[in-house]
């Protein structure tokens, strides 16, 4: 490919290309090359702008195995009209050193982080798990709830939001049709196994010491400053994993709260899914809640990249 330009894929051709991919599938090989040390995955780097402008946030990767590394760069710019936040990820390959692909990377993150939950609850959620709960309506949860609805034989799936409408309705339920949107939230979390929080608040939505049985729950959270989806205090009384242990606890916002205010460490992760799908930690028991933290890895959106320009290129 030398001296030949970038492939560049727009929002609409990513969303075409995705749906002809296994996302779980390739995460997994992800992360498990992760565990063999086959992929590296820096920090988030934050960089502000001049004059309280706003700012920009990469995400790196590196994958060996498949000799390409790659950034995403979302910027984050303040306008009189309303902040604008977009998103490009650029993937690079380490047999030429040249651009191979730049894409629109909205449709990527929404893909790699449910299909991240989801990859999480098939590792962690007990076999016999049988009621899913979502939080939320939006984009997210409409992917959590695709990727989710087949990992288990569910006999109840219920969803709740506050700002539910008619067509969200029917988006809803066409990806599945069993799907039973409630008007309570404590009607979507009676007796659930696992719980997917699937919002944008920068404040807890549900607190796990009210649920009457131990289950498995999932955050996302949002690019909000230190937000986070349940009380930090609550890390304390959980079994904690995350996506990956060497970052997170350094970006999840009531990791840093429970860290700084509740006496909670880093130390007490369990596991993160590197360890999960590699056998080096066990899944854990449910004689209390578990909880998955997942903030998004620039090798997740690397690894989708990777895959769409093999397709892209196949095509062409």
């Amino acid at each position: 490919m030398s001296g030949h330009p970038p492939y560049v894929i727009d929002s609409q051709q990513a969303h075409r290309l995705l749906r002809q991919i296994d996302v779980p599938r390739i995460l997994r090989k992800l992360f498990r090359d992760l565990a063999a040390g086959q992929a590296v995955q820096p920090a988030q780097q934050l960089v502000e702008f001049p004059q309280g402008a706003g700012d920009f946030i990469n995400y790196l990767g590196v994958l060996a195995d498949d000799q390409v590394y790659g950034v995403k760069t979302s910027p984050y710019i303040l306008r009189e009209q309303g902040p604008l936040v977009t998103a490009w990820t650029l993937l690079m390959s380490m047999h030429s050193g040249q651009p191979l692909l730049l894409c629109d990377a909205g449709e990527l993150t929404t893909a790699r982080t449910a299909a991240t939950t989801a990859v999480a609850v098939d590792a962690l959620a007990p076999p016999d798990a049988r009621r899913l709960a979502i939080i939320g309506s939006g984009p997210l949860a409409q992917a959590h709830l695709h990727y989710a609805k087949g990992l288990r034989d569910w006999q109840d799936i219920s969803l709740y939001t506050p700002n539910v409408n008619a067509e969200k309705c029917l988006r809803l339920t066409a990806i599945e049709p069993r799907l039973r949107i409630v008007e309570q939230r404590e009607q979507a979390l009676e007796d659930a196994d696992v719980i997917l929080l699937c919002t944008s608040s920068a404040t807890p939505v549900i607190d796990p010491g009210q649920l009457r049985k131990p289950a498995l729950i999932t955050s996302i959270s949002t690019n909000a400053v230190r937000a986070h989806e349940v009380p930090p205090q609550a890390l304390s009384d959980m079994q904690v994993y995350c996506d990956y242990r060497q970052t997170t606890p350094g970006s999840a916002g009531e990791m840093l709260i429970a860290a700084s205010q509740h006496g909670w460490n880093a130390g007490e992760i369990r596991g993160d899914l590197a360890e999960l799908l590699s056998g080096q930690t066990p899944r854990p028991g449910y004689e209390r809640h578990v909880f998955f933290r997942s903030i998004g890895l620039g090798l997740e959106d690397i690894a989708l990249a990777n895959a769409l320009y093999h397709l892209h290129h196949k095509a062409n």
